[in-house]
């Protein structure tokens, strides 16, 4: 199979097709109309095999992470995603685990009606590399930089959860069936709060996709609002099966510092009133530069690693 004969019959007319694409796959370059009123929102994920995840990970599931790491990006934006490319390089054409890949891929674009408007294939070692692309309604988006002493500091969902399902994978912990479904499907299949984020605009000051551990990523906020944060770690919001499975400590370290988990971590004024979303109050911004992490008696809780870092 050629690698156009490849893009033809999994990728070129599978996927939404957008009344504002005005040419995608088959030329140089998509063309894509921004109606007017609205900002373009840009972002792009690069998952490798053994990195990202793990070799064994069905090709079905990381079709469908490929997407869904993006998408959480433009939910931290506020955005709504309306356009991808997509780069897949592969060491061989595998018409089998090539079908399920982009099932798994088109499953989530159908659900939020994403459109596959170019990209490219090569040989080489499997890495997918995916650019998304999402409107929002001038100057309402999401960012990093807007938080302010006082702000109260939230999460989404439940957070920990995505780790634990890789520690189970790399047979480092046993669990019991149930919650080893359950932490691998967070893993695999973690959940885009699109929703969640285009509800915030206008209410939360800032906002950001947990990927690489609830310290690495809310440190970004900090450091772009320079300002500083205490959170109450009895607060934070664990799953019942992470908190059956570990002891409190080791929970309470892959709650802050193992990632995967793709929800949301924003803050907003004290006042504000929120939005009807799953969301659990964890720590406040704080002047005082720097993140402190504390228990219930008001302790410092000093975790052993500080997130996910790519290049250590």
């Amino acid at each position: 199979m050629s690698e156009f004969d490849l893009i033809s019959r999994y990728f070129t007319t599978r996927f939404p097709q957008r009344a504002d694409v005005n040419l995608g796959i088959g030329d140089d370059a998509a063309i894509c109309t921004v109606p007017s009123g609205m900002q373009l929102v840009t972002s792009i994920d690069t998952l490798v095999a053994g990195v990202h995840f793990p070799l064994i990970t069905k090709p079905e599931d990381i079709g469908y992470k490929a997407l869904a790491v993006n998408l959480s990006d433009m939910a931290a934006m506020g955005a709504t995603p309306v356009w991808m490319t997509l780069a897949l390089t592969c060491p061989e054409v595998d018409a089998i685990w090539l079908q399920k890949f982009s099932q798994g891929l088109l499953e989530l674009a159908q659900a939020n009606q994403v459109s596959l408007i170019g990209g490219d294939t090569t040989r080489g070692p499997l890495t997918i590399t995916i650019q998304i692309a999402g409107l929002v309604p001038s100057n309402t988006a999401l960012k990093r930089s807007g938080a302010k002493p006082g702000d109260s500091i939230y999460v989404t969902g439940t957070i920990g959860d995505a780790g634990l399902g890789l520690a189970a994978i790399n047979q480092q912990i046993t669990l019991s069936k149930s919650a080893q479904e359950y932490t691998i499907s967070r893993l695999n299949r973690p959940t885009p709060r699109l929703q969640e984020g285009q509800l915030l605009r206008g209410i939360a000051n800032s906002a950001i996709d947990i990927s690489d551990g609830l310290i690495a990523d809310l440190g970004h906020i900090l450091a772009a609002s320079n300002v500083g944060a205490s959170l109450q770690i009895d607060k934070l919001p664990l799953s019942k099966p992470l908190r059956e499975s570990v002891s409190n400590e080791t929970a309470l370290e892959l709650a802050l510092n193992a990632g995967d988990d793709y929800e949301l971590c924003f803050t907003t004024d004290l006042s504000t009133i929120l939005p009807d979303i799953s969301c659990t109050y964890i720590g406040k911004i704080e002047a005082d530069l720097g993140l402190r992490c504390l228990t219930k008696q008001g302790d410092i809780f000093s975790p052993k690693t500080h997130g996910y870092q790519h290049f250590n």
